[in-house]
């Protein structure tokens, strides 16, 4: 007998949605017991009418906040005119979107797709397409990094040297050799004639907010160099602004040959891309790789917004002001608590580590009304919006130094 559900506007509180999701979704996350209804920039409401302060939107993805306006406005304009084509035709939004990241990247050339783990299975690909058609020897290992985290995808967690992602989901894809992060003498050791390319982020998000020892990035870039290797960099996290720089490769003041977008670079939507520089990206010839939602109108427009939402408003020099509010309270807040042990970081990627698990402070703040994220057991993650007002980051970070010094 076919059973439907009649919908009406009647929204269910909390306790409800809890409730329907024990019945009909699979439980592969572990979700806190709220219900989050609505959200503005950096404040978000859950379905009682609680406000919390949001420094953690969308898991990084929101990095102007909760329904920016250029971007809400640019996806209704867009989803009212064309909502998807296939990639066997041309559509201008999706080169304009092209042309918009290689102007303020390396002028290299791009692959869209939808999610930070595709963007990696494609830049590994590309990797391997790239060796297989310019070596003899058919290079095609890949070096990366212990801590690191590429995504979910078979390739993406092959690629992630943290074994305990791997658990359960035996073998893993083979070519990648894990090295520790920041120690160059382990990379150097690691490659061999089949080495192909070092993927890294250059800044270790779900590993801990881990910077990279000063000049490692730049070692690594003259490794690949002499050893005529690509240099991949996982800018997931780091990229379209959070550092305060277009990308976070330029906050480093060094060029990779590719790199990996996702999570902000469509305001919040799904989206993703790849850039490569254009001799690297001749390599992905028709036929090899795909991505069916990948550049649609939506995301392409979506895109679009952001580049200009972030030049009109002059986001990239209000990033800087931001992060200098937030590392100015919280080493305050280190030099009072003997639970904090480092602040660490850049722009609005930023890592507390603790004396102890964070786990119970991230529980404490939300009850306060604050959002957060703890990752590696005792690490707190920060991923303000860049647009956050300063009296509301003032606001969480008046709850956060309060609960961390009640301990």
């Amino acid at each position: 007998m076919l059973h439907t559900t009649v919908l009406n506007s009647t929204m269910l509180d909390s306790k409800g949605t809890i409730a329907l999701f024990d019945q009909y979704v699979i439980g592969n996350y572990t979700r806190y017991p709220v219900s989050l209804v609505r959200g503005s920039g950096s404040e978000i409401w859950d379905a009682e009418g609680k406000r919390y302060v949001d420094f953690f939107p969308g898991w990084g993805c929101g990095l102007f906040g909760h329904c920016p306006k250029p971007i809400v406005e640019a996806v209704q304009k867009q989803v009212a005119q064309l909502i998807h084509v296939p990639n066997t035709w041309y559509t201008e939004l999706q080169g304009t979107w092209a042309k918009l990241l290689s102007e303020r990247s390396f002028d290299g050339k791009a692959f869209f797709c939808n999610s930070g783990a595709e963007a990696n299975e494609a830049a590994i690909k590309l990797v391997r397409l790239h060796s297989s058609a310019t070596s003899p020897s058919g290079r095609y290992k890949i070096v990366t990094f212990q801590g690191s985290f590429h995504g979910r995808t078979m390739g993406a967690l092959s690629a992630t040297a943290q074994p305990k992602h791997h658990e359960g989901v035996h073998p893993m894809l083979a070519g990648f050799t894990y090295v520790p992060y920041g120690n160059l003498s382990a990379v150097e050791n690691a490659i061999d004639h089949e080495t192909a390319a070092i993927l890294i982020e250059p800044i270790q998000g779900e590993g801990g907010v881990r910077m990279p020892p000063e000049g490692f990035l730049q070692g690594l870039r003259k490794i690949c160099d002499e050893r005529n290797l690509l240099l991949v960099f996982d800018e997931v996290q780091t990229g379209c602004g959070r550092m305060g720089h277009w990308f976070g490769y330029q906050y480093f003041n060094i060029v990779p040959d590719i790199i990996t977008l996702a999570k902000s670079v469509c305001g919040g939507l799904p989206g993703a891309a790849m850039l490569a520089k254009t001799e690297v990206a001749t390599s992905l010839r028709p036929g090899t790789h795909a991505a069916t939602y990948g550049g649609n109108p939506i995301s392409a427009a979506a895109g679009i917004a952001v580049i200009r939402m972030i030049e009109s408003e002059g986001l990239l020099a209000r990033t800087q002001k931001i992060s200098e509010l937030f590392f100015t309270a919280l080493n305050r807040l280190a030099q009072e608590s003997n639970l904090v042990q480092e602040v660490r970081g850049g722009g609005v990627m930023i890592g507390i580590e603790l004396a102890i698990e964070g786990a119970p402070f991230v529980k404490a703040c939300m009850d306060r009304g604050l959002l957060m994220n703890c990752t590696q057991g005792n690490i707190l993650r920060l991923l303000p919006a860049m647009t956050i007002e300063e009296s509301i980051a003032t606001e969480g970070l008046e709850i956060l130094t309060d609960v961390l010094k009640k301990g």
